[in-house]
């Protein structure tokens, strides 16, 4: 088990090599550059920058400099120095704007993912085992309008019931008093008590698909001949269920965890937007409109890294859950 994840470990950093240049690449691709959007709106309002400012603003964020060149310089700060690059937009470090907002955004993306896999499994669960009930077309209905309906116009109208029938607005992670307060205990109290909105809303659609998921795997394996064999040999119906049904159909929905963390982040951005939630979400838009290269590498490059580390825990649960599951095919002693 160790040289399999020592294995599966190695191949990350290759991977991310990969995926960084990709992210550099695509980041540049744009037509123009943050200091030609700058200089354009500056002479939109009336302003004028001279020739030497130009060149002085390019030679300080490297643009100057050919794209092989710009690349090495933004590889090795991130790798050597842990330095991201300064936001061309907010004047400040990546690495500060980012780790501002970094741990807000975990722990939504963490208590969503929680959410997902814990409501998926128990109705998907529910769902096969009363099948054509009530239950199961009540599950399967709202399993349907989580998939077909966006988290941001669930967020809208869950906002205005909210509203209308209380009167409180429920916009942000934290009542007025407590946005630019320290952090404390009763600050922790009231985000608990707005962060369960962001909760439902990001994870109700990967709720909604991987409880089908959880419900057609269970019925396929409750098919299945050694299923049937324990029951007639008197095997208790819990015991069976828990034993070796739900945790083999288990395994296919712990191979999506690697898509299911971007995702989360990703469908996060919107939903953010329309709550007004202090994530990454909303400056990462900012920073892409505005051609902020650095800062909205810094997050692309999060978001892959997130990919990548839920690929590699995902296969790790699996080759734990199930012992056949080795890396290549090589089994393990």
């Amino acid at each position: 088990m160790l040289s399999y994840i020592g294995r599966r470990v190695a191949q990350i950093i290759p991977l991310l090599v990969g995926l960084s240049l990709i992210i550099f690449i695509v980041i540049q691709l744009p037509p123009g550059d943050y200091v030609t959007m700058y200089i354009q709106r500056l002479e939109a309002a009336g302003g004028k920058v001279s020739e030497y400012e130009i060149a002085n603003l390019r030679r300080l964020y490297n643009l100057d400099r050919p794209f092989y060149q710009q690349y090495f310089i933004w590889i090795r700060n991130i790798v050597l120095k842990g330095d991201f690059g300064r936001s061309l937009q907010w004047e400040r470090p990546v690495s500060e704007l980012i780790g501002e907002r970094l741990l807000l955004t975990m722990v939504v993306s963490i208590c969503t993912l929680i959410f997902t896999y814990t409501v998926s499994i128990i109705i998907g669960i529910y769902s096969a085992t009363h099948q054509y009930t009530a239950g199961d077309y009540f599950f399967s209905f709202l399993a349907f309008i989580g998939i077909s309906v966006p988290g941001f116009l669930l967020a809208l109208v869950i906002m205005y019931l909210v509203f209308v029938n209380t009167g409180v607005a429920v916009t942000g992670l934290f009542s007025e008093q407590f946005v630019r307060a320290p952090w404390s205990w009763p600050k922790v109290v009231d985000g608990l008590k707005h962060i369960w909105l962001p909760i439902v809303v990001i994870g109700l659609s990967g709720t909604a698909s991987l409880t089908r998921t959880m419900r057609g795997l269970l019925l396929d394996e409750l098919q299945q001949a050694y299923v049937i064999t324990a029951r007639a040999k008197g095997v208790a119906e819990t015991k069976l269920l828990f034993k070796y049904p739900v945790r083999l159909a288990i395994n296919p929905m712990i191979s999506t965890l690697g898509w299911l963390l971007p995702t989360i982040v990703s469908g996060e951005s919107l939903v953010a937007i329309v709550l007004n939630m202090p994530t990454t979400g909303p400056l990462l838009l900012q920073s892409l409109l505005a051609q902020d290269m650095f800062l909205a590498g810094g997050f692309l490059l999060m978001t892959s890294t997130l990919t990548v580390i839920g690929t590699l825990l995902s296969d790790i649960l699996l080759a734990w859950l199930d012992p056949r599951i080795r890396f290549g095919g090589v089994s393990e002693h």
